[in-house]
C-alpha cells in the first residue's frame, strides 16, 4: 500500500492469526511497543502508541459538540475509541458499528486496555455493516466517528461521497462527523478528494492530524466536519478541566486541539488552496 517504503517491527511471539470473513486477523507481541493487532497486513494498533489515535479521533470531535449524548462509533473494533466516548460524561449512549466480529474477540483477549470499551454499560454493539446500518438513521446522533481501516478492502465504502450523506443525515442539527483521515505524507490526493466533497454536504470541514509512530509515516489525519454553520471545530467548544485531562488522557488537551489543526506549508496548499 505504501510503494518504496516499509517499517519493521520486532516480533517476539506470534499470539494470533485467523482468516476472518472479511479480513486477515494478526496479533503479535513485539519487542517494544507491546501487543500488536494487524489487519490484511497493516498495523491497526500497538499497546505502546494506540492512545495518541484514539483520543485524538475521540476528543477532537466529541469536544466540538456543546453536548454530544447520543454516539455512533462505525468500525473501531478494537474498542478503543469507545473507551474515550464514555469518558464524557454527557454521553448516554454508546454504539459501535463492525462489520468483521473477529476484531471485537480478538481484542477483548489480546488488547484488554483498548477493549474495556466495550463494558461500558452505556455501550451498544452491532455487528454488521456499517453503510447498511446507517441506510434507516435520521437525526439520531449527535457525533459519529469513523475508525476505519484504509480504503482498500472492507473499509472501502467508507471512503465514498454516498456513505457521507448518509452520515449527514444520520447527524442531528449540530452533528459533528470525524473520520481516520489519512497520511498527509502519503494520501494528500486522496485527502483532497475526501474533503471536497464533505466540502458540499457541510458548512464547517477540516482536517487535523496527529503524530503516532507505527502508522506510516509517523502521522495520521482525522477528517472533522460539522452540520453547525457557525462552529469552530479548531477550537475547543467544551473543555476538559487540567484535572481530567491529566487523569483521562496521555495525549490529548485542550491545547494540543487547537494545534492539530496548525498544518506544514505543503500541506495547507494541498489542502486549503
Amino acid at each position: 500500500m505504501w510503494p518504496g517504503q516499509a517499517m519493521s517491527l520486532k516480533v517476539e511471539e506470534i499470539l494470533h492469526v485467523e482468516k476472518s470473513k472479511f479480513q486477515d486477523v494478526l496479533v503479535f507481541q513485539s519487542a517494544n511497543y507491546g501487543n500488536v493487532l494487524v489487519l490484511d497486513n497493516v498495523i491497526q494498533a500497538t499497546e505502546r502508541d494506540e492512545f495518541s489515535y484514539q483520543e485524538m479521533i475521540t476528543h477532537l470531535a466529541m469536544n466540538s459538540h456543546p453536548c454530544p449524548k447520543k454516539v455512533l462509533v462505525i468500525g473501531g473494533g478494537d474498542g478503543g475509541v469507545l473507551r474515550e466516548v464514555v469518558k464524557h460524561e454527557c454521553v448516554e449512549e454508546a454504539t459501535l458499528v463492525d462489520i468483521d466480529e473477529a476484531v471485537p474477540r480478538v481484542s477483548k483477549k489480546y488488547l484488554p486496555n483498548m477493549a474495556i470499551g466495550f463494558e461500558h454499560p452505556k455501550v451498544k454493539v452491532h455487528i454488521g455493516d456499517g453503510f447498511e446500518f446507517l441506510k434507516d438513521k435520521a437525526n439520531q446522533y449527535d457525533v459519529i466517528i469513523t475508525d476505519s481501516s484504509d480504503p482498500d478492502g472492507p473499509a472501502e465504502s467508507l471512503f465514498g461521497p454516498d456513505f457521507f450523506q448518509l452520515l449527514k443525515n444520520a447527524l442531528t442539527e449540530k452533528g459533528v462527523f470525524s473520520t481516520q483521515g489519512e497520511c498527509m505524507w502519503l494520501h494528500l490526493p486522496l485527502i483532497r478528494k475526501v474533503k471536497d466533497f464533505c466540502k458540499d454536504l457541510y458548512p464547517q470541514v477540516e482536517y487535523a492530524y496527529t503524530s503516532i509512530p507505527t502508522y506510516p509515516s509517523g502521522q495520521i489525519g482525522h477528517i472533522m466536519c460539522s452540520k453547525d454553520p457557525n462552529a469552530n471545530l479548531r477550537e475547543p467548544l467544551r473543555k476538559f478541566s487540567p484535572e481530567q485531562e491529566d487523569k483521562l488522557c496521555r495525549y490529548y488537551n485542550s491545547e494540543v486541539h487547537k494545534a492539530a489543526f496548525v498544518l506544514p506549508q505543503f500541506a495547507k496548499k494541498a489542502l486549503y488552496e
